[in-house]
């Protein structure tokens, strides 16, 4: 039968259990429960050896990390000619696809979703000779500590499967924020294996919550919205070829995430973003692979979700197989171009301009109207009765932030280089360690930041803050041990999203450097009055200051803590390191 054909049937027909004892063995719970219910660990386990024994020249178990439970965290990797390693792909040129599931494990079409389709192109059911073009590495499950906080009430908003896993890792933490701050030990390892096999696309396996509407699948694609344009280009051209092969196999697909501006309002339409690197798919953008995010519909129910999971899958690797050298091309150049960024700009974050076009929503009938429970506005949905939404799409950008790169990198003290470097690593970043035994002072850019704003909240076990303030020229010293992170080099970019301070996923609006913003040493008051009147003295300038602001500013003149404070700031025992951002900018470099 024609693979199309075949694509094309219901799902149903393409799981018909296979005759042979041992292909039995890998097939998945979901597929012997009609999609009613969905595997433990154990099954990936047991289907990871299964798959490389079965396959024993065209597939490879991995390990790639171990769970803070202790569990190891597994992958397959999988080729018709045995390129089952990283080294190999890479002198082959050849493009490697990696499949993600479970990094919200409640979310896990995608563990059931890939095994039937790596089955289904191992047996040349599908796709065939894809994998001599190709070489697919699949992730089934990510966080696998929340999979097996398994249970029955994990995803309410969801239909199907019968019990599922947790959003979270046992640690409370979501990976699906952590890709630049890369607390999770899940994160270190997945960023290893990112690292080795530098997949051309990189794919993350979700599934939605939200409004209820027609659409099944939404899947964004970046580069699109930004990033170097070649690779903005190829991301637009993948898009819209998926949103074609999709609608012809009978989806109803979103090319952006399908979230409106006031939740419980269709009609206020919907933004577009560019979504900030804590997320995957923005993350390998930023790193200038293709990165997609795929989001099935949650009022789906779990076969209809898995089949659409399958088909993006199937459509990816289809796509890869004719376009793969193309894409791996203009990254080779993407990476080149990224390394003259010292001293360009980059934008860090867009913003909507406001303008709007309206565009054809596939919903459904719903009533807005007053709750007794909550006492706000209540949307109420009628799936039995389709409706086309005229709503709003805010898809023009514009940019919101910028930097300008520093001519030569950055500069990191001892004193914060261990931890720093640890990621830096973890990212595949390039620096070095200065190791004069003396270094003289150099001129460089230091940050000081006057306003400084806290989270009113901790989020992912950080609290985050965000400051205003700007780079100047200082004389300061370089010691030994400290770090230098030159901006001439491919991850550029990745370098100033972690290290520009007012960046939205750097370290420092992370809450890595909380501790430069508190005060650590004082000045009793009562010595203080003495200095204050010692400092007026010898100081008229600073005498007419101070009088000045008695007279301008009555919340100044009324405040006794505020009046020795303006004495305290000006005297030589005042911390000059008080929120000094410890990241230095050289503009000449080493």
């Amino acid at each position: 039968m024609d693979s199309r054909v075949l694509k094309l049937a219901p799902l149903a027909l393409l799981t018909v259990m296979p005759a042979h004892s041992t292909e039995k063995r890998l097939s998945t719970r979901a597929e012997q429960t009609q999609w009613v219910e969905t595997g433990r660990y154990e099954e990936v386990v047991r289907l990871c050896r299964g798959f490389e024994q079965h396959y024993p020249k065209k597939v490879r178990c991995l390990r790639f990390g171990t769970t803070p439970e202790g569990r190891p965290m597994l992958a397959l990797a999988a080729s018709e000619d045995g390129r089952l390693d990283p080294k190999s792909n890479r002198t082959r040129k050849r493009p490697v696809l990696l499949f993600q599931g479970g990094i919200h494990s409640g979310e896990i079409d995608g563990k059931d979703a890939g095994f039937l389709l790596l089955r289904r192109l191992l047996n040349g059911e599908v796709l065939p000779r894809i994998l001599r073009k190709v070489t697919l590495v699949f992730v089934p499950i990510f966080n696998i500590d929340g999979h097996e906080r398994f249970g029955p009430n994990n995803r309410p908003n969801q239909i199907g499967p019968k019990e599922m896993g947790w959003r979270t890792t046992a640690e409370n933490l979501n990976l699906n924020r952590d890709y630049m701050k890369a607390d999770a030990p899940e994160m270190r390892a997945m960023l290893k294996l990112l690292g080795e096999w530098d997949p051309i696309l990189y794919a993350d396996l979700h599934v939605t919550d939200g409004a209820d509407f027609q659409h099944d699948v939404a899947v964004l694609i970046e580069p699109s919205l930004s990033g170097p344009e070649p690779l903005r280009r190829a991301g637009r051209e993948l898009s819209a070829e998926l949103m074609r092969m999709l609608s012809a196999q009978g989806h109803k697909p979103l090319s952006f995430y399908p979230t409106f501006i006031e939740g419980d309002n269709p009609a206020s339409g919907i933004a577009l973003s560019v979504m900030p690197p804590r997320f995957s798919h923005a993350y390998w953008a930023l790193r200038g692979r293709i990165g997609v995010l795929v989001e099935t519909h949650s009022w789906k129910d779990y076969e209809t979700r898995v089949r659409a999971t399958y088909d993006v899958m199937l459509d990816l690797l289809e796509l890869a197989g004719r376009q793969g050298p193309s894409w791996l091309a203009t990254a080779r150049k993407a990476d080149e171009e990224a390394s003259l960024l010292r001293g360009r700009e980059l934008v860090l974050e867009y913003a909507p301009t406001g303008s709007s076009r309206t565009i054809e929503f596939l919903g459904y009938e719903y009533e807005r109207k007053p709750s007794e429970i909550s006492g706000k506005t209540w949307i109420i949905y009628d799936p039995k009765k389709p409706q086309v939404w005229r709503i709003p799409l805010f898809d023009a950008l514009k940019p919101s932030l910028t930097v300008k790169a520093p001519g030569g990198g950055y500069v990191v003290p001892p004193a914060y280089a261990g931890w720093i470097s640890a990621i830096l690593e973890a990212h595949g970043i390039s620096y070095r360690t200065i190791k004069q035994k003396s270094p003289p002072p150099g001129q460089v850019e230091v940050f000081r930041a006057p306003e400084v704003h806290f989270a009113k909240e901790s989020f992912e076990g950080r609290w985050p803050v965000s400051v205003k303030g700007e780079w100047k020229a200082e004389q300061r010293s370089i010691p030994e041990g400290s770090l230098y992170i030159p901006v001439s080099q491919p991850k550029a970019a990745l370098v100033l999203h972690l290290l520009e301070p007012t960046a939205p996923d750097s370290f420092l609006s992370w809450g890595f450097f909380n501790p430069i913003f508190e005060r650590k040493e004082y000045m009793d008051d009562y010595v203080l009055e003495k200095e204050a009147r010692l400092m007026l003295e010898k100081n008229p300038a600073l005498k007419r200051e101070f009088e000045g602001r008695l007279a301008r500013d009555p919340d100044f003149a009324k405040s006794p803590a505020e009046r020795l404070d303006f004495f305290y700031r000006r005297h030589p025992a005042w911390d000059e390191r008080l929120s000094l951002y410890p990241v230095y900018r050289w503009q000449t470099g080493q």
